[in-house]
């Protein structure tokens, strides 16, 4: 366990919605089939509207992974393995929105948190929550596996390490996209830019191989937000 899974929540942001007429597109189609949009006529979907564009965080050459994450690629080889001939940027729809804002809540719902010690009697062990409990890592491999099934590239899905706002280490998820990275996150149920989450980014997986990068400890501030389940 990356010891900061369990900090305080970073404040939920407050994201703008608009009416969709007709579900069409990739996003809706995979949300509707989801189960996230149930009950919802589809002839009027409600999207997120897209986030204002932001940057990319730079990273400053390789890193050293995790020693737990070099246990599940023994596993799970192809959760570890990068496809170049996928995207490593993906375009940003409102659509695909609300279907990467819709997988993050139900996996922040429906998983129930406890630390690796508490659950395997181990202090730090990456995997899948089957049993439907997990720490932080656990709920952003879970939650990539999902988007990767409705159709996004695990190539720009990337797990990445960061220090949190109480100074521990801390497992979210990267989405890399046109309009700028965005950070999955088990402590907020909101999608955010990864420069307004408060955290200091350490290393990600890279996306032209299986080396990790640095990010070399740049810091960012936490954006002040509402709640917007």
């Amino acid at each position: 366990m990356l010891k900061g899974c369990f900090g305080s929540a970073v404040l939920h942001v407050s994201l703008m919605t608009s009416r969709f007429a007709g579900a069409r597109g990739l996003g809706a189609a995979c949300l509707i089939a989801f189960g996230l949009l149930a009950g919802a006529p589809a002839q009027a979907q409600t999207l997120a509207a897209l986030p204002p564009v932001g940057n990319v965080v730079q990273s400053s050459g390789s890193a050293r992974p995790v020693a737990a994450w070099n246990k599940f690629c023994e596993r799970f080889p192809k959760e570890c393995a990068v496809d170049t001939r996928e995207a490593a940027v993906v375009t940003l729809t409102p659509q695909l929105w609300q279907l990467i804002t819709a997988v993050n809540r139900k996996v922040n719902r429906e998983i129930r948190p406890m630390t690796d010690k508490d659950h395997w009697g181990v202090v730090d062990s990456w995997d899948f929550p089957t049993d439907g409990i997990g720490d932080c890592e656990d709920y952003q491999l879970l939650k990539r596996r999902l988007l990767v099934e409705r159709g996004l590239p695990r190539r720009a899905l990337r797990m990445t390490v960061v220090i949190d706002e109480l100074n521990e280490g801390h497992a979210v998820l990267m989405v890399r996209t046109d309009r700028g990275d965005f950070v999955l996150d088990n402590k907020t149920n909101a999608v955010l830019p990864w420069q307004q989450t408060g955290y200091v980014y350490v290393k990600r997986e890279g996306h032209d191989s299986a080396t990790w990068v640095s990010l070399g400890g740049v810091t960012t501030q936490p954006v002040t937000t509402a709640n917007y389940e």
